[in-house]
């Protein structure tokens, strides 16, 4: 069967790549709604148009599943299109009750804006954070770096170091990375934290969901990834290689903790 996978930009390529290391034999579509990222800066009301305009493109191309690799998207959008469309829609969550279940301590959650205020997360830190070990740090300028394949270098790594410079990390057990751009900073993160502090991301357990919520599947006779830009298919070869780029970044991010 075809998979989509929906984000506004490169981000959602982390959950694609967790997927393809845990269900490596089906066919998935990628789009990336780069005409309009950044998400996290939008309304709500256009984040739904974008997202509900995404995810009837990729059902026309035959899509029988979709995962929004969006936490803005999800918080935004999610529970309007699943009721709109009759097919399995599966979201993204910040990984909090992962985070405070595993490390002890506090929890420090870095998201975009939008997120970070948006009534789904608050619901979810009302039912599994009665302690409020929870602390909410929006970070807007990764995905402006990760749109911008600036993974490392200066820039980053002082915007990162500022953003994170208030907090006494004696306190914290973890990071949350409540926004799928934010893998790509997993090695500037981890030499910016100090080694006790775990980077706990919510990829894995998106993809476990997934594989939960489809039949059995059977291994495709030509497993593929095809890749569209704001509804346009990718075919350009440098485009492309982009796209390769980006996914072996994320083979070495995915090992780091």
């Amino acid at each position: 069967m075809k998979i989509g996978f929906f984000d506004s930009g490169f981000g959602g390529l982390s959950v694609l790549h967790e997927a393809l290391q845990l269900m490596p034999d089906q066919q998935y579509l990628f789009f990336a709604d780069q005409a309009h990222v950044p998400y996290g800066e939008k309304t709500k009301e256009e984040i739904i148009r974008y997202t509900d305009d995404s995810i009837s493109f990729l059902i026309k191309q035959g899509c029988e599943a979709i995962v929004v690799a969006c936490n803005t998207a999800t918080s935004a959008a999610v529970e309007i299109l699943r009721r709109k469309y009759d097919i399995p829609i599966v979201s993204m969550e910040p990984a909090v009750k992962k985070a405070l279940e595993e490390h002890e301590g506090k929890c420090l959650v870095m998201a975009t804006p939008y997120t970070l205020q948006g009534d789904k997360l608050h619901n979810l830190l009302q039912r599994i954070d009665g302690m409020e070990l929870a602390t909410l740090l929006p970070m807007p300028m990764l995905v402006r770096f990760a749109e911008n394949r600036q993974f490392t270098g200066e820039e980053v790594t002082e915007y990162i170091r500022k953003q994170i410079s208030v907090y006494d990390f004696s306190e914290y057990g973890s990071v949350v990375l409540g926004c799928t751009h934010f893998n790509y900073f997993k090695d500037t993160l981890r030499n910016l934290l100090p080694p006790h502090v775990a980077i706990v991301d919510g990829n894995e357990g998106t993809v476990r969901q997934l594989k939960r919520r489809l039949p059995e599947q059977k291994e495709e006779e030509h497993p593929s990834v095809t890749y569209y830009i704001s509804g346009d298919k990718v075919t350009d070869a440098t485009m492309l290689k982009t796209f390769e780029q980006l996914l072996i970044r994320l083979d070495d991010m995915r090992e780091i903790r």
